[in-house]
């Protein structure tokens, strides 16, 4: 018979409850976060809490805890909570070390896109630009921000946006879905580790089912 340790998160830390989050929960899709402040200055922000809602109306969601260095609040949710609006766009192989370029802490000033040599590409309801290089880009609206926590260190905003426009290059895109093995996503792991999206198989479902 198999034997479990068991843990109470209350009995430590933050930090610990965290690597146990992040080395259990994985593969995690990675959202890569592009804002634009009210000033103009452009944002650009990976996070790896992130995924589908629903689909009436097309709904996403990410999360972002507040900055280890001092509890404060990420330019990207400072400046979703300016201006009601964010891009989404997916992490691929082609895009990935670039896309590492731009987790570190900078000043709100300092656009990562310039800084990880990205290209923007308007988008077509929102303010905030694309990322050129990504195939699939989500440009959002503001749905609601869920405050989780007491403001310290480890606490966190969940944001749920609405979709107003997909973007999908094209060849990646057949009939009305996107071919994953084309798409070529990354996830993240634990730690400093990534994976990519390679081995695929298919199940049928029960008939008629749908889980839940």
């Amino acid at each position: 018979m198999s034997t479990f340790k068991s843990i109470d998160p209350d009995q430590q830390t933050a930090q610990d409850n965290y690597k146990l989050i992040i080395g259990g929960i994985v593969p995690r899709p990675i959202a890569f976060v592009s804002t634009c402040s009210l000033e103009g200055h452009l944002n650009l922000a990976p996070f790896s809490f992130f995924n589908g809602v629903c689909s009436n109306p097309p709904t996403i969601m990410f999360s972002t805890m507040r900055r280890g260095s001092d509890g404060g609040k990420k330019d990207t949710l400072i400046n979703i909570e300016a201006t009601g609006e964010f891009v989404v766009n997916v992490v691929t192989e082609e895009i990935v070390e670039a896309m590492n370029q731009t987790a570190g802490e900078y000043p709100p000033e300092v656009s990562e896109f310039e800084l990880a040599g990205f290209t923007t590409q308007a988008s077509e309801v929102i303010r905030p630009p694309r990322v050129q290089e990504s195939p699939f880009q989500m440009e959002c609206q503001l749905n609601q921000i869920v405050t989780i926590g007491d403001g310290s260190v480890g606490s966190g905003h969940l944001v749920i946006g609405t979709v107003v426009r997909f973007h999908v290059r094209e060849d990646i895109y057949e009939k009305g879905r996107i071919i994953t093995d084309r798409l070529k996503p990354v996830a993240r792991l634990a730690g400093a580790s990534y994976c990519p999206v390679r081995d695929i198989f298919d199940l049928a479902r029960p008939a008629g089912g749908s889980g839940g």
